[in-house]
């Protein structure tokens, strides 16, 4: 999201213009439909308030916005390279499919060559690219209250044994390998945002976390041997706190989360989280800022990773972080997420201040 040879002002005129020398250099992504164009793109022009602006195609992809099917912005990339045309073909053939390595090799490809050439061309790789469209057909099929076709998320988690299943697999374990009787117990808490894991002991969360996040996997397995406990399906009372706090908050009717956490970090991961709980409602925090108020200026690297390290979305707000020039950056749960809950907070407190009553002096 940093541009120096141009402002997302800039970028957004470009757009009005349809641009076509931006071609290749800078992508907007729809927040508003979650679909991702070229500049020159001859669809009907969004608002200013519901574009993003990224140089690569994979930020777009990671993000969670799609390929627009009118301006097909893969496609000048497939056109000059063979390989890249051969390879986007098969995943347009088969969408839902999960895609090796050992695939590739098998239609007589060498791997870095794949891997060097769609890094270049789109900033990820190929195979990257694959699991992102398996995530976003999953997310977007959820939306739609139908069957979804990722193997990570099955019927939408409308039952729990489909929850079950799409954990154990994320995890990579059979679930019979998950107890009952277990010191934390897993459940999913659906939001307006999308399904959301939630991982509690009888006391307080250790985790919550979007269900599509691509650290998600790892995450739980440090969780699971940081407690040196097992991990088994439903929920203690914390996870029930939090689910009623969480449709509060995305009703704009909570500026305050209450629910006891845990943190699993280092004496310096944690200052940087309880920091960041004090980031007030509908205001954001640069990461300079954030170094300085811990008392680490120096530090802003080490923090970046700290915020990034973060567990416990939402809550812990490391949403509210934000470049210096007051463009978004990196968020776990995609940066059309990071833009709806700032969105969200800006209009809960402004709600808020509306209410109070009016002084006057005397």
């Amino acid at each position: 999201m940093i541009y120096p040879w141009s402002s997302n002002d800039e970028l957004y005129d470009a757009l009005l213009n349809r641009a076509a020398d931006y071609d290749g250099r800078a992508f907007v992504g729809v927040t508003s439909t979650q679909i991702f164009c070229r500049l020159s793109c001859p669809a009907r022009k969004p608002k200013r308030e519901n574009c993003l602006f990224f140089e690569t195609v994979g930020a777009c992809m990671e993000a969670g916005f799609r390929p627009c099917k009118r301006c097909r912005p893969l496609e000048s990339a497939a056109q000059a390279d063979p390989l890249i045309a051969r390879l986007l073909k098969a995943l347009e053939a088969l969408p839902g499919y999960r895609w090796s390595e050992a695939d590739l090799v098998k239609m007589g490809l060498d791997l870095s060559t794949v891997r060097r050439r769609f890094k270049r061309q789109f900033g990820v790789t190929f195979l990257e690219m694959a699991r992102l469209r398996r995530v976003q057909d999953g997310v977007e099929t959820l939306a739609r209250g139908g069957r979804v076709i990722d193997a990570q998320l099955d019927a939408g988690f409308d039952s729990a044994s489909g929850f079950r299943t799409a954990f154990a697999r994320l995890l990579g374990d059979p679930l019979s390998q998950f107890s009952n009787q277990s010191l934390l117990k897993a459940d999913w808490i659906k939001t307006p945002l999308g399904p959301m894991i939630a991982v509690s002991d009888k006391r307080s969360l250790h985790l919550l976390e979007f269900f599509d996040r691509k650290a998600l996997p790892n995450e739980l397995k440090k969780l699971r041997k940081a407690v040196r406990g097992d991990l088994g399906f439903g929920r203690f009372d914390p996870i029930e706190q939090i689910q009623g706090e969480l449709k509060a908050y995305f009703e704009g009717e909570l500026c305050s989360f209450q629910t006891p956490l845990t943190f699993w970090g280092s004496p310096f991961t944690k200052s940087v989280w309880q920091e960041l709980q004090r980031i007030p409602m509908g205001q954001t925090r640069s990461y300079s800022q954030m170094a300085a108020l811990i008392g680490r200026p120096s530090a802003v690297r080490a923090l970046a990773r700290a915020n990034g390290a973060n567990q416990l979305a939402i809550i812990v707000p490391c949403h509210r972080v934000i470049g210096a020039g007051g463009d978004l950056t990196g968020y776990g749960g995609g940066l059309w997420r990071k833009q709806k809950l700032i969105d969200l907070e800006h209009r809960t407190m402004a709600a808020f201040d509306a209410s109070l009553p009016t002084s006057h002096a005397t």
